[in-house]
């Protein structure tokens, strides 16, 4: 094993976080092997005043790619969902730990859930996917965007503009603040973004002693589960512009079922799919959800 290994993250106080979750894995399973965490800026952090969608997925960790195929860094640690469904030449994702709390979550200045919310409630998100799935429920209610870290966007729930905030639950889980939510929406029909709760860890594809150490870390569920979702992802295409989301749960030691939607932006229509299929082969299982799914929402995917 390498006597030292440099890992890559974003500088955000949940990034660093969750790159502890997984070095201190490392670690314990590699006692030799020095692991630094070394934090770097990326272009979506730089980025502040332009929204999610405008900057696409994968703003939050090109650079740190960059650094990764580079010698830079030895291995990065992403949020799964910053990820595009295709990676660089000359990477490789090595698995995942075990996945956070996949849902979507809701504080609000009342301390209510979304059905409870007075009407005309304005809900800070920078997800068109989270904007699309509260209108669909609550469409009364006004979606007022927003940027910066968890704590950032809490902090703004009942300042002018603000009534609450709709994040994931795994943020707040990982910083200790879940029990802070006022809602918590299920994953079956509040689906979530393909990735979510779970963490990415990435490596040369041909830095293979990086890569034994990764694969000695990971847990295969969760792994699978991302597998499935990222496949649903790239077989659907980078070109879909409406929201669409994947989320799958190893239901037992053999099968995942998964769940994927697609959503008009202001959510008045919702296509939704379901399906089973073997853990042993997840992406069949993401690229047949994703065919089930473009064939009911037919010119929607396309546009």
């Amino acid at each position: 094993m390498p006597p030292r290994c440099r890992v890559g993250t974003r500088r955000s106080p949940l990034a660093i976080v969750q790159t502890e979750e997984v070095v201190s894995r490392l670690r314990a399973r590699f006692p030799g092997t020095a692991f630094i965490v070394a934090p770097m800026t990326t272009t979506g952090d730089r980025r502040k005043d332009a929204s999610l969608s405008s900057l696409g997925r994968g703003a939050f960790a090109k650079d740190i790619e960059s650094a990764l195929l580079e010698g830079d860094i030895d291995l990065a640690v992403h949020s799964a969902k910053d990820l595009p469904h295709s990676l660089p030449a000359g990477l490789a994702l090595a698995g995942t730990v075990p996945r956070q709390d996949p849902r979507d979550a809701l504080i609000d200045r009342w301390g209510l859930p979304l059905s409870d919310l007075p009407p005309g409630a304005r809900i800070g998100t920078g997800s068109p996917r989270r904007a699309a799935l509260l209108k669909s429920l609550r469409p009364d209610v006004e979606i007022a965007p927003i940027r910066g870290n968890v704590g950032t966007r809490i902090d703004k729930v009942g300042s002018p503009g603000y009534d609450g905030v709709a994040l994931a639950a795994a943020g707040l889980a990982r910083l200790g603040r879940l029990g802070e939510a006022h809602d918590i929406f299920p994953p079956e029909t509040f689906v979530p973004d393909a990735g979510q709760g779970a963490l990415a860890v990435e490596a040369r594809s041909d830095d293979h002693g990086v890569l034994d150490m990764l694969r000695a870390v990971e847990h295969r569920p969760s792994s699978a589960a991302l597998e499935a979702e990222r496949a649903f992802l790239h077989r659907l295409g980078g070109g879909c512009k409406v929201p669409v989301a994947a989320y799958a749960k190893p239901v037992h030691d053999r099968e995942l079922r998964m769940w994927g939607m697609a959503a008009a932006p202001d959510g008045s229509v919702i296509f939704r799919q379901d399906a089973t299929g073997l853990i042993a082969r997840p992406a069949e299982l993401g690229h047949a959800l994703a065919e089930a799914l473009r064939q009911e929402a037919g010119e929607m995917l396309q546009s």
